[in-house]
C-alpha cells in the first residue's frame, strides 16, 4: 500500500527535540557583545535581557506584542487592562529598547483596532512617524452585532531621518485586468504566458497576505504567528544584508526565520521555553528551504495567484 502523506504541515516539536534544540537557547545574565547574541534566540523574561544588551547595534525593529486583550500563550497569559494601564506597560520596556537602536533604526509594531491608539501614544515619544500599514488577515469570526474584525495594523516609525527603504525591493506583481497600449505596445505591464503582470509601487493597505494555517508548511501551534511573507516585505523594505533584525517578543521566530532567509542577521527573545525551541527548529528548517510563500523570482505575487501557486517552491533566488 502506498503510504500516505499527511496534508497537515503544522511544525510541531516532540520532547526529544525539545531537549535537543533548548541547548542553542541563551539566556543573558551580564552585559554581552554583539558577537555573543546574533542570530540567538533568548529564552527569558524581556526585562532581564534587554538591561544586558549592547548599546545601538539593532537595525530594524519588529515588534508584535501582546494586545490589549485576554489571551494564553502555551505557558503565559496576557490579561486585558484599562487603556492607561496598557499605555503604562507598553512604554515600560519600549523606552528601554530605545537604548539599543541605531540612529538609522527603523520600527514597526503590530496591533488591532483597540491597542493601536496606545502603541501611536507611547511610539511617537521615541520615534519619528512614517506611516500605519493595515493588512486584511482574510479570515475572522463573524460578529453578530459588529462588523467582522479581519485587519491589524502595523505602525511604521523611524528614529531619524536617515533611514533605509528599498522600494524596488517590495515592489507587488499585479494581474493586469485591461492592459493598454500605446502603438501597439503595452504601457507600464509585460506579457508573459503566465498572463499579463505590472510591477507596483508598495501601498500601506496590504491585501495579498495569507494567515498561515494548517497546510502551509510555515504553520505552528502559536496563536497569533505572523506570515513569512508579512516579515519578509518589512524586512526587505527596512534593511540591507547582514544588517540585524531583532524582535522582542519573538513568538515561534518568523522574524528570526525571514531574516535569515533573506540573509539578515537577526536575535530574539521569547519567555516561553517550547515557542523559543520551535523558533529553534524552524531556523534549522530554513537552512534547507528557503522559499518564502508568496515572494519568488525577488518579487511579491497577489495572494493566490497563479504564478503564487506554481513556482513558490523551486524559484526563489535568495
Amino acid at each position: 500500500m502506498r503510504k500516505q502523506v499527511s496534508i497537515n504541515k503544522t511544525i510541531t516539536i516532540t520532547q526529544i527535540e525539545k531537549r535537543s534544540y533548548k541547548k542553542k537557547l541563551i539566556k543573558l545574565n551580564e552585559p554581552v557583545k554583539v558577537a555573543q547574541i546574533k542570530n540567538k534566540t533568548i529564552n527569558q523574561d524581556l526585562f532581564t535581557a534587554i538591561e544586558n544588551l549592547p548599546n545601538k547595534f539593532v537595525d530594524l525593529l519588529f515588534i508584535d506584542p501582546p494586545y490589549n486583550m485576554y489571551k494564553k500563550f502555551n505557558t503565559t497569559s496576557f490579561r486585558k487592562m484599562a487603556f492607561d494601564e496598557y499605555v503604562d506597560w507598553f512604554d515600560s520596556w519600549l523606552s528601554k529598547i530605545v537604548r539599543i537602536l541605531k540612529p538609522t533604526a527603523s520600527i514597526y509594531i503590530c496591533g488591532d483596532y483597540i491597542s493601536s491608539l496606545a502603541i501611536y501614544h507611547v511610539g511617537i515619544k521615541y520615534f519619528i512617524l512614517r506611516n500605519r500599514i493595515v493588512w486584511e488577515r482574510e479570515k475572522g469570526r463573524g460578529a453578530k452585532y459588529n462588523w467582522k474584525n479581519n485587519t491589524e495594523d502595523i505602525w511604521y516609525f523611524t528614529m531619524s531621518d536617515n533611514y533605509i527603504f528599498n522600494v524596488d525591493d517590495v515592489k507587488l506583481k499585479k494581474k493586469v485586468i485591461a492592459p493598454y497600449k500605446i502603438n501597439g505596445k503595452p504601457k507600464d505591464w509585460e506579457k508573459s504566458l503566465d498572463g499579463n503582470f505590472r510591477l507596483t509601487h508598495p501601498s500601506n493597505i496590504w491585501t495579498d497576505i495569507t494567515v498561515p494555517f494548517w497546510s502551509m508548511k510555515e504553520n505552528t501551534e502559536h496563536p497569533t504567528q505572523k506570515p513569512e511573507k508579512l516579515l519578509a516585505k518589512i524586512i526587505l523594505a527596512s534593511s540591507n544584508k547582514n544588517d540585524l533584525v531583532f524582535d522582542p517578543f519573538l513568538g515561534s521566530g518568523t522574524s528570526s526565520v525571514v531574516a535569515k532567509k533573506l540573509k539578515r542577521n537577526y536575535l530574539g527573545i521569547e519567555i516561553d521555553e517550547t515557542f523559543a525551541c520551535i523558533a529553534e527548529k524552524r531556523l534549522a528548517l530554513a537552512d534547507m528551504d528557503k522559499s518564502i510563500q508568496g515572494y519568488s523570482d525577488e518579487v511579491f505575487w497577489e495572494r493566490n495567484s497563479l504564478i503564487d501557486q506554481t513556482r513558490i517552491k523551486s524559484k526563489n533566488k535568495i
